[in-house]
């Protein structure tokens, strides 16, 4: 894959503001997401027993993806928030903001008190906690995605825009990777007892990280060029809903298909395996491992792919394959010899969809509301899809003890998400107004 050459100009920003967009852009967005993803592996690996204990153990797990799901119903609170700020005071200075507030409630989760030390306040503050880290992973994606695009020629965006893409499989990866060594290294009693929070404690060192880069960064040359003429909107979301209605509706739908197969096979995978196919918990993180890994360098290509041969092509690929793979995947898996080939290829047709996903969403709005309707439509879309899946498999796995009616909720999910893809723009313009394409028939 050769790499896309940074654009030059006034505009575009030069080859080193590019690459340092590119890197706090990859970063921090890793950052947040090992806060997010640390937090969804621990709710299918033990919240269920520490926060929401019961003579049943998928009663438990039940309870703890409902408080995975309130970091996603907390989303558009922050892209609302946040996605306003972006397009009125700047990229940068948001960005710095919705870091900082998901490290402070990671870190506080490894705090908390149990169920059984606390009782019932124990699960109350978890929620809490879960949805301050929803608020700033909503006003965090859509920044992420213009941080790194807003410094690249409109046809290499797909590939530049990738760099917030790959932070949830880097965030994954980190987290899960923590994860497994302390389950490697301590008993099960240990890591129950207090092994876990270390994974969470952790996130103050990684966000100082992030933040060390993120403060040094430039205010992206799209926003500056706004700020320069005067065009900044006074009241974004507004006009978004007002103006560009079939971008959103188009970016939110094609947001549906992708979230849904990475709550599979990142997220409930893992308590399919140990509840269902006997496996151990290191077996099913290390097949999420395996998988995340591959998607750090397909993501990036799958981006590349999509500005040579179009978004809709390469994202329409990632759905098909998706909804086909969901059905073979519980035809086969019964072990780690299936399960982890089975989880690569899921996250695979994962990547063919995410890796387009952030310059197909950002190019559905103009410049000046483009953080704003990003940010909508990420949220938004993450409560129809993200939020609603691991409870819904969760739920269909307890009533049917199939996983053919997961697959055929997949299925369905991948449709939509070809839905929106059709509904979208398919031209990779210039940074030129798109308010009236967004709204025409396309």
């Amino acid at each position: 894959m050769s790499t896309p050459t940074a654009p030059t100009g006034s505009v575009a920003g030069d080859r080193r503001s590019l690459y340092k967009a590119f890197a706090a852009s990859l970063s921090g967005t890793s950052l947040e997401w090992y806060d997010f993803a640390v937090y969804s592996s621990a709710a299918a690996l033990v919240f269920g027993d520490l926060f929401f204990p019961g003579s049943e153990p998928l009663t438990g797990t039940l309870q703890a993806f409902g408080t995975y799901a309130v970091g996603y119903i907390a989303r558009p609170l922050g892209g609302i928030i946040f996605g306003r700020l972006g397009d009125v005071i700047g990229r940068k200075k948001v960005l710095v903001a919705t870091l900082l507030l998901i490290g402070i409630a990671t870190f506080f989760i490894g705090l908390l008190p149990t169920h059984a030390q606390a009782g019932a306040l124990a699960p109350t503050l978890l929620v809490f906690l879960r949805f301050i880290q929803g608020v700033g992973v909503g006003g965090e994606w859509g920044g992420a995605v213009l941080l790194s695009s807003e410094f690249s020629q409109a046809r290499q965006r797909g590939f530049w825009a990738s760099a917030a893409q790959v932070g949830p499989p880097l965030g994954t990866l980190m987290a899960n990777g923590v994860l497994a060594v302390l389950a490697g290294l301590l008993s099960e009693d240990q890591f129950l007892s207090w092994g876990w929070r270390v994974a969470f404690l952790l996130s103050a060192v990684l966000v100082a990280f992030g933040l060390l880069i993120r403060t040094k960064l430039e205010e992206t040359p799209v926003f500056k060029e706004l700020e320069a003429r005067g065009d900044r909107p006074t009241a974004p979301v507004t006009e978004v809903l007002r103006t560009q209605t079939r971008g959103l509706v188009a970016a939110i739908l094609s947001r549906v298909g992708p979230d849904v197969l990475y709550a599979m096979f990142a997220v409930f995978v893992l308590t399919y395996a140990t509840k269902n196919l006997d496996m151990s918990r290191g077996e099913a993180v290390t097949a999420v491992l395996v998988g995340s890994a591959f998607q750090v360098g397909l993501i990036p290509l799958s981006g590349w792919l999509s500005d040579r041969y179009g978004r809709r092509l390469i994202y329409g690929i990632g759905a098909v394959g998706g909804a086909i793979w969901s059905v073979v995947f519980f035809a086969m898996a019964s072990s780690l010899a299936t399960v982890l080939p089975g989880v690569v290829i899921g996250l695979v047709f994962h990547s063919l969809m995410y890796g387009p996903q952030a310059a197909f969403v950002s190019e559905q709005f103009t410049a000046r509301l483009r953080y704003t309707g990003s940010s909508l439509a990420y949220t938004f879309a993450g409560i129809i899809g993200g939020a609603l899946a691991p409870l819904a498999f969760t739920y269909f796995l307890a009533k049917t003890g199939t996983g053919y009616v997961i697959a055929l909720y997949i299925v369905v999910a991948c449709v939509v998400t070809l839905v929106g893809l059709r509904l979208g723009r398919a031209v990779q313009d210039e940074d030129a107004p798109v308010a009236a394409a967004a709204v025409s028939p396309a």
